[in-house]
C-alpha cells in the first residue's frame, strides 16, 4: 500500500508543471507585450532656453532616455530605466548655479522616484501591463513638470534681468538729466 501511493504521488508530481516552468511561460508571454503604448507630448523649450541647456552636462542624455518612454518591449524598458534613473542621479550632482533651486531639485528627485518605481514593477516576476503603463505615464508627467519648472525658471530669470538692465539704463537717464541740470546751474552761476 505505501508502494502504492508513493508510485502514484510520483507519477502526480512528474506529470504536473512546476512552478519554474509557470513563471517562465509567463516571463515568455510578457517579453511580447510592447509598454509605453503612446508617444508623451513634452514641453519645448525656447531657443533662447535650449542654449542653457546645451550647456549643461548630463541634460542631453538625461532627455534622450527620458522622453522615448513608449514603444519598448520589458528588456528596453529595464534598461532605459536603469539609465534614466542613471542619469537623473547624474544631474542633480551637476545642477548649474542659474538652475540650483529647491524646485529643480525637487522635480529631479520626483523623477528618480517614478523611475525607481517603474524599474521595480518591470523587475517584478508576474508583471501587471496596467500597473507599467500607469507607472510610465507618471514619469512622462514627472519629467514634463521638470522641463516645465526649466523653463519658469529661466523665463523668470530673463524677466528679471531685463527688468535690472531697464532700472540701470532709467538710472543711467536720470543720472544725465541731473548732470545736466547741474551744469546749466553751474553755467548760471558763473559771472559775465
Amino acid at each position: 500500500m505505501k508502494q502504492f501511493l508513493l508510485l502514484t504521488f510520483l507519477i502526480l508530481i512528474s506529470c504536473g508543471e512546476t512552478p519554474q516552468e509557470n513563471e517562465t511561460d509567463a516571463l515568455q508571454q510578457k517579453d511580447t507585450l510592447t509598454y509605453g503604448l503612446k508617444q508623451y507630448s513634452f514641453a519645448q523649450p525656447d531657443a533662447a532656453i535650449s542654449e542653457v541647456l546645451e550647456n549643461w552636462v548630463f541634460y542631453q542624455d538625461f532627455k534622450d532616455e527620458a522622453t522615448t518612454l513608449y514603444q519598448l518591449d520589458l528588456e528596453q524598458l529595464r534598461d532605459k530605466t536603469g539609465n534614466l534613473i542613471s542619469h537623473t542621479d547624474s544631474l542633480m550632482t551637476k545642477v548649474p548655479d542659474t538652475l540650483n533651486t529647491f524646485s529643480i531639485k525637487s522635480r529631479l528627485a520626483i523623477i528618480k522616484t517614478r523611475s525607481e518605481l517603474l524599474r521595480l514593477e518591470s523587475l517584478k516576476g508576474k508583471i501587471d501591463p496596467h500597473t507599467i503603463e500607469d507607472y510610465i505615464e507618471e514619469t512622462n508627467i514627472a519629467v514634463n513638470n521638470f522641463f516645465v519648472q526649466i523653463q519658469e525658471k529661466l523665463r523668470k530669470d530673463g524677466y528679471d534681468l531685463e527688468q535690472i538692465e531697464n532700472e540701470k539704463k532709467e538710472l543711467e537717464k536720470q543720472k544725465r538729466y541731473l548732470d545736466s541740470i547741474r551744469q546749466l546751474e553751474l553755467a548760471d552761476q558763473k559771472p559775465s
